[in-house]
């Protein structure tokens, strides 16, 4: 392999001859042989941006050379564009900060913009990754802002795929209206209930989350670059902080702005903490909602069975015939692992101490994860099980005309405790709650058809 000498503060080594990164980069690929993960594309995209908007910004101030200026722009469009993202080569479990990831930006930028200008890559006296690519930067600054520019593109699809479910638990929810069920508490009998009114509290809980997580995005789009090294400014341009943050909102079509405090934005989390606390919020109900359609699924003969969703693939290795709720069951798991993720940015984010919190590569990794994956796990669930989630009408209505609770209906009329003693022999001789009363007598057959319909029991209704 051929290679290229480099030098940095520590000394010399030898860089692959055709890598785009540079000695930082490589110390850094050998220092951290962690986990063979690298940098989300949204991630390095963020960077480019962030660095492409400094180019732009020092060079209306003068502060950098219109040539070289361009060559980095030129550059860091490319990286927008995906190009060079395989030179991306840090592991995510790395210095702290992200200064290996910031000074692999660095080095990929200024190599990349001295080849465009005819200079061999690793001859930095022209364009320099840290004078030149970094001017009027940290990765105190550049890497949070980064950070929050990725989070707001993943969480886009997010939050469409968290619409696309509101909308189709929605649709079964209206289809299903007329379908009168008994309702379970502590999974015992309770009195009846719509399949559509349950349909329609999965729609809100997921519409309030979809909410939710859209709030917590807006405050991702206060950024604290400009602040440098501890959120003073230093070595920068009075005027850079909010040009260069106007510069950055053209660029990426966010509506950005400084942060009112830029030392609160580079000294805490909380942003990012709050968004991943939505998410596992999130997970929480969805949990809960994969495992209701599990349990209304069970069967399909010695379950519940109320409700059937779409067989995508076989269910066993040895038995015949069996189809599981694989979708639901995948779900959980995405829930699952970013109800760990939170924990993980939980521990980060307060792990910060004086200026800066050095744990940022481990929450930009585990957050991007849990909005990635949310958002492919959702997709699939709401286009391979809920779209497709029919109802047994007649076995629904069976079960509402078996459950015990049907006793609460004639409470108003015969007392908690009489009421009380018709379900038990009810459940004793095992007849319905409605034979039993009328063969004590204890309403017309008239009365007691409508006070026991369970149609009638899904409202409010005087007694």
């Amino acid at each position: 392999m051929q290679t290229r000498l480099e030098r940095d503060a520590l000394g010399e080594k030898a860089v692959p001859a055709e890598a785009y990164y540079g000695i930082q980069t490589l110390r850094a690929v050998e220092n951290f042989p962690i986990s063979g993960l690298r940098a989300h594309p949204a991630f390095i995209l963020a960077t480019a941006q962030v660095k492409l908007a400094a180019a732009q910004t020092n060079m209306a101030l003068g502060r950098l050379d219109a040539t070289i200026g361009g060559a980095i722009a030129s550059a860091a469009r490319e990286v927008i564009g995906g190009r060079w993202h395989d030179q991306f080569v840090v592991d995510v479990y790395q210095a702290g900060a992200g200064t290996s990831h910031h000074m692999n930006a660095n080095e990929v930028l200024a190599n990349r913009a001295l080849e465009l200008l005819g200079e061999p890559r690793g001859h930095y006296a022209r364009v320099h990754p840290n004078d030149h690519v970094n001017l009027s930067q940290s990765t105190n600054d550049v890497f949070p802002t980064a950070m929050r520019l990725a989070a707001l593109v993943l969480a886009r699809p997010l939050l469409q795929a968290l619409e696309e479910l509101g909308s189709a638990l929605r649709d079964r929810a209206r289809a299903f209206d007329d379908v009168v069920k008994a309702g379970r508490t502590h999974l015992q009998d309770a009195t009846p209930i719509r399949v559509g009114q349950e349909f329609g509290g999965y729609a809100t809980a997921v519409e309030a989350h979809r909410a939710a997580i859209g709030e917590a995005c807006q405050p991702l789009r206060a950024l604290g670059l400009g602040g440098t090294a501890v959120g003073t400014g230093l070595n920068t341009h009075p005027e850079y902080r909010h040009l260069v943050t106007a510069a950055l909102a053209e660029i990426t079509g966010e509506p950005l702005t400084p942060a009112p405090d830029p030392f609160d934005a580079m000294q805490s989390m909380r942003p990012f903490a709050a968004l991943s606390a939505a998410l596992r919020t999130l997970a929480l109900d969805l949990t809960r909602i994969a495992n209701d359609l599990r349990l209304l699924a069970s069967g399909p003969r010695t379950g519940l069975a109320e409700v059937s969703l779409p067989a995508v693939q076989p269910g066993s290795s040895i038995m015949p015939g069996k189809v599981n709720p694989v979708m639901a069951e995948a779900l959980n798991m995405v829930c699952f692992q970013v109800i760990g993720h939170d924990l993980t940015i939980a521990m980060a984010a307060q792990a910060g101490q004086l200026e800066l919190n050095v744990m940022m590569p481990v929450i930009a990794h585990t957050l991007f994860q849990s909005l990635t994956i949310l958002a492919r796990g959702i997709a699939a669930f709401t286009a391979r099980c809920v779209a497709g989630i029919r109802v047994d009408a007649e076995r629904c209505r069976r079960h509402a005309e078996e459950t015990l609770a049907l006793a609460t209906a004639l409470t108003p009329r015969i007392g908690y405790d009489r009421a009380a003693a018709l379900a038990k022999e009810a459940w004793a001789t095992g007849r319905p709650v409605r034979e039993v009363a009328a063969a004590q007598g204890i309403l017309t057959p008239p009365e007691l058809a409508e006070i026991l319909d369970p149609l009638r029991l899904t409202e409010p209704r005087s007694p």
